[in-house]
């Protein structure tokens, strides 16, 4: 496995962590449809929380979150409805990035809840 792919494992196992930690229940981990996917499905009361990971070794080029293009957010919307829409659910939905930092000890950044709104991005 190559290192960035590395890397965004151990970004995904601790953000996982994080989230189960802070109540969350999670649903599905790295959900594909049509070559597109969501790092984490977590449900929040009766919220459903669509997750992206972003995880960096070094903040020396940018901010984890701002790797979050509005192509990969158009993305995420539709695979999250698409999830939606196959196990029919019907609960608000939430879009959070969480970004992870590995150099040294890794550690969480931040959880950015309700980072991006699928309305935003018509």
């Amino acid at each position: 496995m190559s290192q960035h792919n590395e890397t965004g494992k151990i970004g995904e196992e601790l953000a996982r962590s994080f989230l189960l930690k802070k109540g969350y229940k999670i649903l599905d981990i790295n959900w594909r449809y049509n070559f597109k996917e969501i790092d984490i499905i977590a449900q929040q009361n009766n919220i459903m929380v669509f997750v992206e990971v972003k995880t960096r070794s070094t903040l020396a080029f940018e901010l984890p979150q701002e790797a979050v293009t509005p192509k990969k957010m158009k993305n995420l919307v539709y695979a999250a409805d698409v999830y939606l829409n196959l196990k029919n659910i019907e609960f608000e939905s939430r879009f959070d990035i969480v970004t992870v930092l590995t150099k040294d000890e890794p550690k969480i950044l931040e959880h950015i809840e309700g980072a991006f709104q699928a309305n935003d991005l018509i």
